[in-house]
């Protein structure tokens, strides 16, 4: 084993003393993520600027016995990039890996190193007419998209992170820090194996990503959202297929909205104009992107076409629709997540369903915590379209501090339900981190975590990351 000050001096040594960091001053912006504070001390903080760095880190890990825990941009929701308490972490920050950024415009795709940011990414594709069609609220890195999986509101066209992976170079978490290529920057490309994925929503405990290709796509010339009131929200699921039989793939996303979410983020989000004289019980917005050969006046006319019969009576299913061809109904949609803050203790739980089962979830839990937990209020919202949901709960400010075994409770009783009896998944798009470790646990069947460790251990057999897949208990 190595004295922790003599293996401040090697790590400085290997990255310049500049780039680790250790005073208390310097480290609180490292122990947080999207969802705050929450990480422990780290032993340290290095902050490698190239693959061979990170190579040569991944060498002293080995011989010091000290386990590396790889950040990104700190968005992440899982706590998958934090130090542990207790345990002298060493963080891997990637935010200086970020110089190398290489449009293909032809080829369509982007080589970036794994630091660089998804806007500065879509700033260089836009100079091509294209963009990385990953939307988040959040500007991750690309890095940690991978490690993360990440999917966002345009998944319902594009897919999520691993369907626009070609290519990554990594190093092992091995004693040789070994580097290495990992696909090709190929739209077809069935040469065994797709060892890449292995890395794909492992919460960076399976290898470091140092540089990716992926797939762009042409920035849509035009745009157009509507925001659609819904007396009842299982009307959600018609509107759905009548846009896709009308639309296809024109259809890029369809969000959904309760009215308490849209209420917390009119409420105390500044900007936000309110689409409606009276907020609906239910609203979803819908994006239509299509290119220069259409026509904008003939896609709204077309979408007038679809919702008549579904406004046609005084029952009918659809109460008002307001459009909007800039992002002024998007602003809404992205403020939600700060206006829950604002209201109150926020309970988040990212969930996904079958796209039929979201609105009977929604019935079906409703009454279900207002019987367990009558204090905690929903306020979901999110990717319905593809059957993800953000099943948010708030314990309103006024109330007072939040009742954690009430908290408890709701959040058993949601993940419960979710997976035991609608077959969904407790973690739709956050990832397996710390936080989801307990629930993970609870749901993954022994025989299949087993696996899924040899398989972690086969790529990583040096301790890297903060997640062990193969947990039996």
């Amino acid at each position: 084993m190595i004295a922790p000050a003599d293996l401040i001096d090697r790590l400085g040594a290997l990255v310049g003393a500049a780039q680790v960091l250790t005073d208390a001053d310097d480290l609180p912006a490292y122990r947080a993520d999207g969802r705050g504070p929450a990480g422990g001390v780290p032993l340290a903080v290095v902050r490698p600027a190239s693959a061979d760095e990170v190579s040569a880190l991944m060498r002293l890990s080995a011989q010091s016995g000290v386990r590396i825990v790889v950040q990104g941009g700190r968005t992440g929701l899982a706590g998958a990039g934090l130090a542990s308490e207790g345990d002298g972490d060493l963080i891997v920050n990637l935010d200086r890996l970020s110089r190398h950024i290489a449009i293909d415009p032809v080829n369509r795709t982007a080589t970036v190193d794994a630091g660089v940011r998804l806007s500065a990414l879509n700033a260089a594709a836009a100079e091509h007419g294209l963009f990385f069609p990953i939307d988040l609220g959040a500007d991750p890195s690309i890095g940690g998209m991978i490690a993360a999986n990440t999917g966002g509101a345009r998944l319902l066209r594009y897919g999520d992170v691993r369907a626009n992976l070609m290519a990554i170079d990594m190093v092992r978490a091995d004693e040789h820090g070994t580097i290495l290529s990992l696909g090709a920057p190929l739209w077809k490309n069935n040469t065994g194996l797709d060892l890449k994925q292995m890395l794909v929503g492992s919460g960076g405990s399976t290898g470091i990503v140092t540089r990716a290709t992926v797939a762009l796509q042409p920035r849509p010339a035009l745009q157009m959202t509507a925001l659609v009131a819904l007396r009842d929200p299982t009307a959600a699921l018609t509107l759905l297929l009548a846009l896709e039989a009308g639309f296809g793939t024109l259809l890029s996303a369809f969000e959904g909205m309760s009215a308490p979410a849209m209420a917390a983020a009119l409420s105390h989000v500044p900007g936000l104009r309110a689409p409606f004289a009276d907020l609906p019980p239910y609203a979803v917005l819908l994006e239509l992107t299509a290119g220069a050969a259409f026509d904008a006046d003939l896609l709204e006319e077309r979408l007038a076409v679809i919702l008549e019969p579904l406004m046609d009576g005084t029952d009918a299913p659809v109460v008002d629709v307001a459009v909007d061809h800039r992002d002024g109904l998007w602003a809404i949609r992205h403020a939600i997540p700060e206006g829950l803050r604002a209201s109150g203790t926020v309970v988040a739980c990212d969930i996904s369903l079958r796209r039929g089962d979201v609105m009977r979830f929604r019935a079906d839990m409703a009454a279900r915590l207002a019987v367990e937990a009558p204090t905690l209020q929903p306020h979901d919202f999110g990717h319905i379209g593809d059957g993800g949901l953000h099943y948010n709960l708030v314990w309103p400010q006024a109330v007072g501090p939040a009742d954690a075994a009430m908290v408890e409770r709701a959040r058993t009783l949601i993940f419960d339900c979710v997976v035991r009896e609608y077959g969904g998944s407790f973690s739709a798009e956050h990832g397996v981190g710390p936080r989801n470790m307990a629930h993970y646990l609870r749901f993954v069947p022994p025989d299949v975590r087993r696996l899924a460790g040899s398989v972690q251990h086969l790529m990583a057999p040096v301790s890297l990351g903060r997640i062990d897949f193969g947990r039996t208990e």
